[in-house]
């Protein structure tokens, strides 16, 4: 697992990338920074990563998880349940390939507002 931070504003969090190839791919891209755009309880930004839907893809995730969205080519956060989710869970609008997770309190990220800069970086 490769640790990185995650920052918006005075929200600085830790967190962990899989082994998987989409997750090497951003690791690459590291640092970048985004424009955070909130839906529900998610924040998503577009990244300098192009990748195609991974065969493990899921569309329902954990409170925490990070995924990647190829429609997009998105870097999300999940940190409670969004427009589509049929339950407590987070539901990405379609499956995410998954990159890692938040190794904190991911519901602090409801403090961050659309439109705020997100930076990830390499630990």
């Amino acid at each position: 697992m490769k640790q990185i931070t995650i920052q918006a504003g005075d929200l600085k969090m830790s967190a962990q990338l899989n082994d998987s190839e989409t997750a090497q791919a951003v690791w690459d891209s590291l640092p970048v920074t985004g424009s955070a755009s909130v839906w529900g309880d998610e924040i998503y930004f577009d990244l300098p990563v192009k990748r195609s839907e991974a065969a493990d893809a899921v569309a329902e995730v954990e409170v925490g998880t990070l995924g990647y969205w190829p429609p997009g080519s998105a870097f999300c956060i999940f940190f409670g349940p969004t427009p589509v989710s049929t339950s407590d869970k987070p539901k990405a609008y379609s499956p995410v390939n998954i990159l890692g997770q938040v190794t904190g309190d991911a519901t602090l990220f409801k403090s961050v507002k659309s439109g705020q800069a997100v930076t990830i970086s390499a630990d």
